[in-house]
């Protein structure tokens, strides 16, 4: 077997921005990445249609004169996450591109724990952990763990140890940049454009690259961990299900592009095993007035907050098959892949670390 190992400077770091809203977001998102050790070959941070926040973001790297290059580039492609994704992509020169969400920050050793990731040829992405980073350091009572990914953060029923997985959550991921290039780039159909909270894109891009190459692994390490900020408008009821609505009708988009075997493989077990468990054991907290099984109750403090995140599995899975639903009936479609997704290509930093 073809070792396809990966080093640190084998590795370059994508953040794609949009908005001064998030600026210290941003700037620690970037400040937690070139104070990696191991560090990345470079940063690109991907700048979508704001000129403005290009020339703060040149003015932030210049003042903190960070060790690790750090390039801020202007999003060439549609906008949306997905063109901004793949503007970086084609900037980037090294084997393997890794994206980090402009609102969250890297743990120690991310990088470090990325490149031991890649163990042979047949992984061809190494996915991890996001960490919900609740306003005010406290999970709404009313909010249920396994409902973590409306705010782009894991879940119960993500593994606990390193294994196989089929797509990554978008805000900790990496992926071989030949791969992505090889099915055409992120597609932009797809993905989240502004604060409208469509995606998927990343589903979309693990399955396509398995779907190409026979014995593909998509590994999630656990330990690869980020902090994912949760701004205030996330954490409202009406947020919940616009978003959950969302996701069912970028899944109908999804099923459409890759088939609904492999679109909705992993939703499956989700529906059938994940949610049941959520809701039989808080029910069993209501009735038996005693801790939850597991600790999936995250957040609940009352008989009240269990009964109210049960109810709340509930709903959020009839809005996300409606959403699913509607964007079946209503063909989801997307624009047709033509292959042409990635810009041309920036030029190449002129000067590359050896390995660590």
């Amino acid at each position: 077997m073809e070792s396809g190992a990966i080093y640190n400077d084998d590795i370059t770091v994508i953040i794609c921005a949009y908005t001064h809203r998030r600026w210290n977001d941003l700037c620690s998102s970037i400040t937690s990445v070139v104070t990696q050790l191991p560090p990345p070959f470079e940063v690109v941070v991907v700048i979508d249609h704001n000129d403005e926040l290009v020339d703060d973001v040149e003015a932030f790297v210049a003042r903190t004169a960070p060790t690790v290059p750090v390039r801020v580039l202007r999003n060439r492609g549609p906008q949306g996450l997905s063109g901004a994704r793949n503007t970086g992509v084609a900037a980037a020169g090294t084997a393997v591109v890794a994206f980090l969400d402009d609102d969250a920050t890297a743990d120690a050793g991310w990088v470090g724990r990325m490149a031991a990731g890649y163990t042979d040829a047949r992984v061809r992405g190494v996915g991890g952990y996001a960490r919900a980073r609740w306003p005010g350091g406290r999970r709404p009572g009313w909010f249920p763990a396994e409902f973590d990914w409306v705010v782009g953060c894991s879940y119960p029923g993500q593994p606990i140890v390193t294994e196989a997985v089929r797509n990554f959550i978008g805000a900790n991921m990496s992926l071989r940049r030949d791969d992505i290039t090889a099915v055409g780039g992120f597609h932009t159909g797809l993905g989240r454009v502004g604060r409208i909270p469509l995606g998927c894109e990343e589903t979309e891009m693990c399955i396509r690259i398995a779907q190409q190459r026979s014995g593909v692994r998509m590994m999630f390490d656990p330990a690869m961990a980020v902090a994912h900020r949760v701004t205030d408008d996330r954490v409202t009821p009406r947020y919940f299900f616009r978003r959950c609505y969302a996701e069912g009708v970028s899944k109908a988009a999804v099923s459409g592009l890759v088939g609904a075997a492999d679109g909705l493989a992993s939703e499956r077990t989700y529906t059938a095993a994940v949610l049941p468990y959520g809701i039989l054991t808080r029910v069993g907290g209501v009735i038996g007035g005693v801790s939850v099984a597991g600790g999936v109750a995250h957040g609940a403090r009352s008989r009240m907050d269990l009964a109210t995140q049960a109810a709340t599995i509930v709903a959020g899975a009839v809005v996300t098959v409606a959403g699913y639903a509607r964007g079946r009936l209503g063909g989801a479609a997307v624009p047709t892949r033509d292959g042409s997704l990635i810009p041309a290509a920036e030029p190449e930093p002129t000067q590359r670390r050896s390995g660590a």
